[in-house]
């Protein structure tokens, strides 16, 4: 609609000039004594009219390219405020991860300084209990069967005893001598 209607007041404006000119045309409307930047305008006010329209249109022109500029700088300017604000918040978040991370190392820290000595004995010099199972006897050790999933009540054999699984070998205390 914006655009019907400036084309309609540039249709008009054109036809405004062009009958401007054209009534104001011959020696019964010479101009006199006129002068723009030392140059003197002879002719008609029909010219000077003429050259008035063409002086409107290049302002026009002008204004426009700098609009046009002044606009393109601005998107420029809003997209780029944009990209640093999602950057800040984005540096904002990935520093809150590595101060939750940090606060996480520091308490295990802390926590294992103030449980253990340097070598991995207990501070207070107590004997730290019996520990769980190396990482070779939870990796060899004998594990019992996966649970299997219920037979329907069609399908029931006679109930079998459950294996029970096997105790694990026992170890040898280092403060008694093996058996002989």
């Amino acid at each position: 609609m914006i655009i019907i209607l400036g084309l309609v007041i540039l249709v008009a404006a054109v036809i405004a000039g062009v009958a401007g000119v054209l009534a104001n045309g011959g020696h019964a409307h010479a101009v006199t004594h006129f002068a723009v930047f030392g140059y003197h305008v002879t002719g008609s006010t029909g010219t000077l009219f003429l050259y008035g329209i063409v002086v409107g249109a290049l302002a026009l022109a002008g204004l426009s390219v700098l609009l046009a500029g002044a606009r393109r700088t601005s998107r420029r300017g809003r997209e780029a405020r944009r990209g640093l604000a999602q950057s800040r918040r984005e540096t904002a978040a990935v520093s809150q991860d590595r101060d939750d991370l940090r606060g996480q190392r520091d308490t295990a820290r802390r926590y294992t300084a103030s449980t253990l000595g340097d070598d991995g004995t207990a501070r207070n010099g107590s004997d730290p209990g019996p520990r769980g199972p190396s990482l070779f006897e939870r990796l060899f050790e004998r594990r019992p069967a996966a649970p299997q999933p219920a037979p329907l009540a069609s399908q029931t054999p006679a109930p079998v005893p459950a294996a029970q699984p096997e105790p694990p070998p026992a170890r040898a205390q280092p403060d008694q001598a093996p058996p002989s």
